[in-house]
């Protein structure tokens, strides 16, 4: 994000691609081995599960499931060279469900000792005994479990310390106050470790468990003094600590970011097409997935209530999802009631075609699981029109003379309505090329207008945790400003 000296930002603003992550393998290791950092094993964690589920049988419980689980990590935030916090984490946990026909009670503990699962159990059988019949309460069907659970290889332990932690951060921020003598001050680096394992089975024939791994490096710093001062900050998040970006090329980027943004300015009421950056279109796909979602949909509060089968994005437009992909922050062999995941389309030629539903909401619609309880996994929204020399610079100059935004704030997504008003920031882009850094203006529309009207997908694919997503293009939305 290379910055003009002048008050207005240089067409090369902003337009850097993002820090890459390194391509070095790493290997995954045994949530039992020596590396692990974890006090439990997989063993123990099938007896205690056993444990609860035999208990709940003898107290008369038509089905039951239960699911053991520890996180353990460590986090370390540096600000201004100086050591700020060190944190070390370590939780577990085990919950239990427990069903009497069509009744259902939870109850959870962090003590494993025998007299305490015992307890969470009767508190769980007790709570279901006075519970409200549900029809569509119940484990999964047969068909749905799991058989076969594959190695996705998402468990990567990373065997930093507390030292080498604080070294990479304040490398991290020192590439930032490298960058420019403009980076004043900071809101501080950090690094993150962190690792958990679970194992859960249900009595209708579900036994399963895998570890996990989840590492980051971030910086935020300050662009400026006085009145004109501005933040941004970028991140590297991986399962492997190997494929995160260097703290070197974090620091940097971040500080162009921040850079970029100094005197921006308020913008005039208008209307005008919107290009989203790929880091915010990712929360559009998730606007679309929680519309598409099994809770929302039952509960008719979703503005794409009975859309299956219908189109409600342009006809270029589909949308992937792959729980499968090695290594992938959304991978995983089954969902959180052990039904089986699978690889389909969601979006074809902009029509609908799956929902994202759980057991007990796919029963509500009179519909079946397709392994979403917990959430989505590994998304890909993408445009049969997008050419591989559709960059950033490309959607630059097919957004024209527009808005270009680069970050969002507060909450104002009415997903019974589809209602969009938010808070933004970012350039304005006259003739394809960025002119002036905006602040303080909102941006508003309705989100099925702005799915129908999405122009293009850049070709600038960013993945953010289970989706992937490039900029998107929105033909004409609200900008209030001055």
């Amino acid at each position: 994000m290379k910055t003009s000296k002048s008050s207005n930002v240089s067409k090369s603003t902003a337009l850097t691609p993002h820090p890459k992550s390194s391509h070095k393998s790493g290997s995954s290791s045994h949530p039992t081995s020596d590396h692990s950092g974890f006090a439990y094993t997989r063993e123990q964690f099938e007896e205690l599960v056993d444990l609860a589920m035999s208990h709940a049988k003898t107290l008369g419980a038509s089905d039951s499931a239960a699911e053991a689980s520890e996180g353990c990590g460590l986090s370390v935030s540096v600000r201004k060279g100086a050591l700020e916090t060190v944190e070390r984490n370590r939780d577990k946990g085990l919950g239990v469900t427990v069903y009497m026909g069509a009744r259902r009670g939870n109850a959870s503990t962090s003590d494993f000792s025998a007299a305490a699962i015992k307890r969470t159990v009767q508190a769980a059988f007790d709570i279901a005994r006075f519970t409200a019949q549900d029809p569509a309460a119940g484990l999964p069907d047969q068909r749905d479990i799991v058989r076969k659970i594959p190695d996705l290889e998402l468990f990567h332990p990373w065997q930093v310390n507390a030292e080498q932690a604080f070294e990479l951060a304040r490398a991290c921020e020192d590439a930032a106050f490298a960058t420019s003598k403009r980076i004043s001050n900071s809101e501080g680096a950090g690094v993150s470790a962190q690792q958990s394992h679970f194992f859960s089975a249900h009595s209708q024939g579900f036994r399963g468990g895998y570890a996990s791994s989840r590492h980051s490096l971030s910086v935020a710093p300050i662009a400026g003094k006085g009145a004109n001062m501005q933040r941004d900050a970028w991140y590297t998040s991986m399962r492997d600590p190997a494929l995160l970006a260097s703290p070197q090329a974090v620091g940097e980027y971040a500080a162009r970011r921040a850079l970029s943004r100094l005197n921006s300015r308020k913008i005039s009421t208008i209307q005008c097409p919107v290009l989203f950056e790929n880091t915010l279109a990712a929360g559009l796909v998730g606007h679309l997935v929680q519309a598409l979602s099994g809770g929302a949909l039952y509960r008719k509060t979703s503005f794409l209530q009975d859309s299956m089968g219908k189109r409600v994005l342009p006809s270029h437009i589909h949308m992937t999802e792959d729980p499968f992909i090695l290594g992938g922050k959304g991978s995983a062999p089954f969902d959180d009631e052990g039904v089986k995941t699978q690889a389909r389309n969601v979006i074809d030629a902009g029509r609908v075609e799956g929902y994202f539903l759980g057991t007990y909401s796919a029963r509500k619609l009179g519909m079946r699981t397709t392994g979403n309880a917990g959430g989505s996994h590994n998304l890909v929204f993408a445009s049969k029109r997008t050419k591989k020399h559709d960059d950033l610079n490309a959607m630059l100059q097919a957004l024209g003379t527009g808005l270009f935004v680069i970050e969002l704030m507060g909450q104002g997504v009415n997903y019974v309505t589809g209602d969009y008003s938010r808070g933004a920031s970012g350039f304005w882009v006259e003739n394809g090329v960025i002119a002036f850094p905006v602040q303080e203006i909102t941006i508003a529309g309705n989100l099925k207008d702005m799915f129908k009207g999405i122009v293009a997908v850049g070709s600038d694919a960013y993945n953010y945790g289970a989706k992937t997503v490039g900029s998107v293009l929105i033909d004409r939305m609200q900008i209030a400003g001055s």
